[in-house]
């Protein structure tokens, strides 16, 4: 049911993020038209002031024309009035003088064509002017057509929009229509669910029920059979035998003794750098033989006369490492010992090196001073003095690797194991970088050699030095490349997960746990190795099986338990009364003892009567009321008014007796010994069966307890689980109801921006419109001009 929920609940979502993107879209495609629309606005306004602008021009120079015309006329007409004038004045004769006619006809002329040069500017400008405003108007016509075609466009576009928007307002209708049956059919699932978890509640409780009866029966089965766990402690779980995987076994010994070979090969070719870099050191630029050499090179050479100190334990490092890599080990970090030793002789060697560092840099500064170093060798030397930088530097890095690598061995939490893959791909890395320093160191070398060799003063005896030292770089370099690309190849093995990280619950792993573990493996193999011993003879399988059936008959059962126990406990009642009984019987005899031993008394007093005539002595034992006894009848005489008393360990009895009673102390004894008998087994039943009782009750509190407290676990389970479900009907019902105001939200606002729109297309229309009104009333004007 909470996946159907989940899936509708999907669909919807999905629903509405399409309906937003298209949302999204449709509100761009306004905000485009919007911007569009606007600059059209401001393309009209700047047509419409341009054509203002035209209009006034041309009402100036209409104005202008009319001006001149009138003045064209007034002058026509004093020119008509001069000529009249100078006809009269001509039939006059001589009456008006010739200079002054003469002085106005050339005023007159100077001004007529001063207004003819006016009159033919002004026409030019008008010209030109009716030309241009017939080029601005087939300018605003063709943009008109322009804006009209985007007009329909736009118009277009809005129809397809308000239909589309029509059409997602009725989906949207729709798929709200659908959303209110989905609600009401998710109440009644809802309601479903509840009853058959309501259903599943008490299953679950019978379940349980059933579980906490096995898982009694269960834990009494560990308890009674399983002695001991050791998955519960990993430092007890490293001490298990893992499976051996001899394949990983031989590869790691393979693995080992190509590393031993390599270490073999690097180490001959150290030893034969050291030594002849010494000889050089002896010869160059200073022959030991002929004078004497500096006391740096000295010093560096006392250093490097000690150098097979430092590389030959390299070797033995790496040949007890092999050694401790068996077929029947198990080879992983934590069980390589031997490593760290590796370690600290490779550690020692890299001080070495560092130590014989500063000394190999001063004395190639040395070198560089000398007469016969050209400009080249010194060139050279620079180099080679980064190089051997760069060489102990990676050692360093090298050494930093492999001291990491041998932690686990000695302190596992100084390095997790998910940390081993970095460091082996690392020490991998500065492999290659030490390759490419050696290939470097090789390449100047030989340079220098080749120099060295083209001077005139270089004597055999460093020719052959020179040869030497480049034959061991040379093969320093080869055995790196082998060593790096060696160990690329076995990266995937090294950096594999060990035997240990199958196993569940494994953290770190203690070396001593390790070695533990190795001895066990031992004592394992020893015991397979017995296990394949002949066994003896063993019980014919049926007797086994009469037996195993009588066994399991006896011990096994239920109900034989049961009837041993009832039968142990009868004989312990048993055992118990006769214990009373036999107490019982010692008190009596006790106290028969004092009565025999106080009728002797009265025996011998009585006889002392006789004989003496003195009245016997009443002692103690007599005061209880025995006063005399009878020989013939052999009782003692008591006062019947003293109570005879009898003490025992049951209490004290005391009893009244007439003159003519005799007691009857045996049918009393007996008596009281029968109902005390009777008294203690009642008793003792009693307190079995309330023990018993006691147990049982005992027993069926603590399984009460324990279905209480898992029916209260299950109560507060299923009260979260509903409180979770609960949860989910109100968070869908809330983002149903939300989905359908954004529904609802996005309508209205799309039906705003679709108002908004046809306002501002009708603006668009009617300013087009005036437009057009306004051209067409120009190009009216301009053609009755």
């Amino acid at each position: 049911m909470a996946a159907d929920l989940q899936a509708k609940y999907q669909k919807l979502a999905q629903e509405y993020s399409k309906l937003r993107a298209q949302n999204q879209v449709l509100k761009k495609a306004v905000v485009d038209e919007q911007g569009h629309g606007t600059s059209l606005k401001e393309e009209l306004k700047m047509k419409d002031q341009s054509v203002r602008k035209l209009q006034q021009e041309m009402d100036s120079l209409t104005f202008r024309n009319q001006q001149l015309a009138k003045r064209v006329a007034l002058l026509q007409e004093e020119l008509v009035t001069t000529e009249a004038k100078v006809k009269k004045s001509k039939q006059k004769g001589a009456d008006s003088p010739a200079p002054l006619n003469q002085q106005r006809q050339n005023v007159f002329d100077e001004d007529l064509q001063n207004k003819i040069e006016e009159n033919e500017r002004l026409h030019k400008q008008v010209q030109e002017a009716q030309e241009r405003h017939k080029q601005i108007e087939t300018e605003l016509r063709e943009r008109l057509v322009v804006l009209e075609r985007d007009a329909v466009q736009h118009h277009d576009v809005v129809d397809g929009l308000k239909q589309k928007y029509m059409d997602a307002n009725e989906k949207l209708q729709n798929d709200k229509a659908n959303l209110e049956v989905k609600s009401h059919s998710l109440e009644r699932e809802a309601k479903d669910c509840r009853l058959r978890a309501e259903e599943c509640q008490q299953q679950l409780k019978n379940v349980h029920a059933d579980l906490s009866k096995r898982l009694d029966q269960s834990t009494n089965i560990i308890q009674e059979k399983l002695p001991f766990n050791d998955t519960r402690l990993a430092e007890y779980y490293t001490l298990d035998v893992p499976s051996h995987d001899r394949r990983h076994q031989l590869k790691a010994r393979d693995v080992s003794g190509q590393a031993v070979a390599f270490c073999q090969d690097l180490v001959g070719a150290l030893l034969n750098f050291h030594t002849y870099t010494e000889q050089r050191i002896q010869i160059y630029p200073i022959d030991s033989a002929t004078d004497v050499i500096s006391p740096l090179n000295q010093k560096y050479s006392q250093y490097l006369h000690e150098n097979a100190s430092y590389v030959r334990p390299l070797e033995e490092g790496m040949l007890h490492l092999f050694e401790s890599v068996t077929e029947e080990s198990v080879t992983t970090l934590e069980t390589a010992v031997k490593l760290k030793p590796f370690s600290e002789v490779f550690t020692s060697y890299v001080c070495f090196l560092k130590k014989i560092l500063p000394y190999q840099l001063k004395s190639l500064e040395e070198e560089c001073e000398h007469s016969l170093c050209t400009v080249n060798l010194q060139a050279r030397n620079v180099e080679l003095q980064s190089d051997m930088k760069k060489f102990t530097a990676i050692f360093e890095k090298l050494q930093v690797y492999i001291s990491l690598l041998a932690l686990p061995s000695t302190n596992p939490e100084m390095l997790l194991q998910t940390n081993y893959n970095v460091v082996f791909t690392q020490l991998a890395a500065c492999l290659h970088s030490l390759h490419d320093v050696m290939k470097d160191i090789s390449k100047h070398y030989s340079q220098k050699v080749s120099l060295e060799q083209e001077q005139p003063t270089i004597t055999q005896k460093l020719k052959t030095t020179n040869d030497c030292i480049l034959s061991s770089i040379v093969a320093l370099s080869n055995v790196t490349g082998k060593i790096c690309t060696f160990f690329s190849n076995n990266l995937d093995f090294f950096t594999a997960p060990s035997v240990y990280s199958s196993k569940k619950g494994m953290g770190v792993i203690d070396p001593l746990s390790a070695e533990c573990m190795l001895q066990n493996k031992k004592k394992a193999a020893a015991y397979i190795k017995s296990l394949k011993k002949s066994c003896p003879e063993s019980v014919p399988y049926d007797e086994a099986l009469a037996n195993r059936k009588t066994i399991l008959s006896s011990t096994e059962s239920r109900e034989g338990l049961s009837q041993q126990v009832q039968q142990s406990q009868e004989k312990i009642t048993k055992l118990e009364q006769e214990k009373e009984h036999w107490m019982l019987e010692a008190q009596l005899a006790k106290i028969k003892l004092e009565k025999e031993n106080q009728r002797i008394n009265d025996l011998e007093n009585q006889y002392r009567f006789t004989h003496t005539g003195q009245m016997p002595s009443i002692d103690s034992g007599q005061a209880n009321g025995s006063n005399s006894t009878s020989e013939d009848l052999d009782c003692v005489e008591k006062d019947s008014k003293e109570p005879v008393r009898s003490t025992s360990l049951v209490g004290m009895l005391s009893t009244y007796m007439n003159d003519n009673e005799i007691p009857d102390e045996e049918s009393r004894e007996h008596l009281i010994k029968s109902h005390y008998m009777m008294r203690v087994a009642e008793l003792t039943s009693q307190l079995q069966i309330a023990d018993s009782k006691s147990v049982h009750f005992h027993a069926e509190c603590r399984a009460l307890a324990k279905r209480l407290a898992l029916a209260e676990r299950s109560r507060e389970t299923f009260s979260e689980e509903l409180k979770v479900a609960n949860h989910n009907i109100v968070r869908l019902q809330d983002e149903l109801t939300t989905t359908k105001r954004s529904y609802e939200d996005q309508l209205s606002m799309m039906s705003d921006h679709l108002c908004s729109m046809n306002e501002t297309l009708s603006k668009q229309r009617e300013e087009i419109d005036s437009l057009r009104m306004g051209t067409k009333g120009n190009a009216k004007k301009n053609r009755s001009r």
